[in-house]
């Protein structure tokens, strides 16, 4: 399942790594994607394929009438192989992610969400023992909170990734648990959307972790994650996350400080103590007061000694399991702190390869801003909107077009920002 999690958000992760910057438009199931490629087109390969996995899935127990309802305007959409083939290892810092995931803008909107949903979350914590706002937090990374929860159709993209052939086994079992789900009366094919490789509704489960996972909360007889309401959504993510080994009343982990001198060779995970010993050797919570026992722990030191410190707790290893990846579980972790009431991270991370802290970042990219230039926001995240902006400043000006920041071009855009 590790696997299966890990997939399915790497295209959560790859957009956030390359700076977008998602609106807050609500995606729906009537929406059309804008992209051609996105759309159905000709493909009699394809038609011949579907004609014989229709057979298989008829003796895997699909019934007839199902397929008929899921292939009815399906079609192979040559946008979604063009993702697959195309993507991209992002290796964003931790700096980058953490700005992105937890920025000001998304914990002004997430804790609004957050009250706005508190009650049910906190049923949904009575029931599975998973705290609201580490709930809100995947909500908020997953989907930004609803708003972005995919509007290409489930069916077709499955099944061009199942034809395509270089996952084929991985996408046509999901687009045989996509029919499953049809069959079973959860929703209807035309709002069975989500992302190019089939992450669907405000939580981005596909398909059989939908199966294995999914919640009716409010006992109407579907478990649907796809509708306005997230309450569905949000009870699946703590169903998943307490059948992973959450354990309840224990922390992810929280923000410390190591002490000067600090062994960076006693960080890592699968590097646990007892928390006793931690404080021993001078780790303190940066927040101040006393250290937390929720058992053994660990440090992670993202940015090497003279960035931000944290402590994790075995709860950190359980958010690995919805995305194998550190900088996911600190992003929802982190976030889970802003949503809860808590402040922006106290260690300063260290001076990128060109010289530049977050803050100078910001200060490029909002100087950029007011003299006309696109860059998407000024987080202090160098995407796609800033680099071009970049470009467009560095040829108006006669300068050498690199496209990167440098403490040059923040001194070359003057003062203000």
């Amino acid at each position: 399942m590790t696997v299966t999690r890990r997939f399915f958000t790497m295209g959560a992760i790859a957009g956030l790594a390359a700076g977008c910057r998602a609106g807050p438009g609500r995606m729906t199931a009537a929406t059309v994607p804008d992209d051609p490629g996105l759309q159905p087109q000709s493909n009699p390969g394809y038609d011949a394929w579907v004609a014989s996995f229709r057979e298989r899935a008829e003796a895997a127990g699909i019934s007839r009438a199902t397929l008929d309802a899921a292939f009815r305007g399906a079609g192979y959409l040559p946008g979604v192989v063009e993702r697959d083939r195309n993507q991209a290892e992002f290796t964003r810092t931790t700096e980058d992610y953490l700005a992105i995931v937890a920025s000001e803008e998304k914990v002004v909107r997430g804790r609004a969400a957050f009250a706005q949903h508190g009650a049910i979350l906190g049923e949904i914590e009575e029931r599975f023992g998973v705290p609201p706002e580490i709930v809100a937090a995947i909500w908020g990374v997953e989907s930004q909170f609803g708003t972005r929860r995919g509007d290409i159709p489930v069916i077709s993209a499955t099944s061009t990734l199942a034809f395509d052939g270089r996952r084929g086994a991985f996408f046509e079992s999901q687009l045989l648990a996509t029919l499953r789900i049809l069959e079973r009366g959860d929703t209807t094919p035309a709002r069975l959307t989500g992302s190019w490789a089939g992450a669907m509704g405000h939580t981005q489960f596909i398909p059989t972790t939908y199966q294995s996972y999914a919640v009716d909360f409010r006992g109407d007889g579907k478990r649907d994650i796809w509708s306005d309401d997230p309450t569905d959504a949000l009870a699946s993510a703590a169903a998943y996350l307490a059948k992973s080994g959450w354990t309840r009343g224990r922390r992810w982990g929280l923000e410390v400080v190591v002490p000067e001198g600090f062994d960076a060779a006693l960080a890592g995970r699968g590097k646990g103590r007892a928390v006793s010993e931690w404080a021993r050797i001078g780790v303190r919570p940066a927040a101040g007061g006393n250290l937390p026992d929720h058992g053994a722990a660990s440090i992670l030191l993202p940015a090497g000694p003279d960035g931000p410190a944290f402590m994790i707790f075995s709860n950190f290893n359980v958010l690995l399991r919805y995305n194998n990846s550190e900088n996911y579980a600190l992003g929802v972790g982190y976030l889970s702190d802003r949503l809860a009431g808590g402040g922006p991270l106290r260690g300063r991370f260290p001076p990128d390869e060109n010289g530049l802290t977050i803050d100078d970042r910001k200060k490029i990219q909002r100087r950029l801003t007011a003299r006309g230039y696109d860059t998407g926001g000024a987080d202090g995240v160098i995407g796609k909107k800033s680099e071009a902006a970049i470009r467009d400043w560095q040829a108006a000006q006669g300068v050498a077009v690199t496209g990167r920041p440098s403490r040059g071009l923040l001194t070359a855009l003057g003062g203000g920002g």
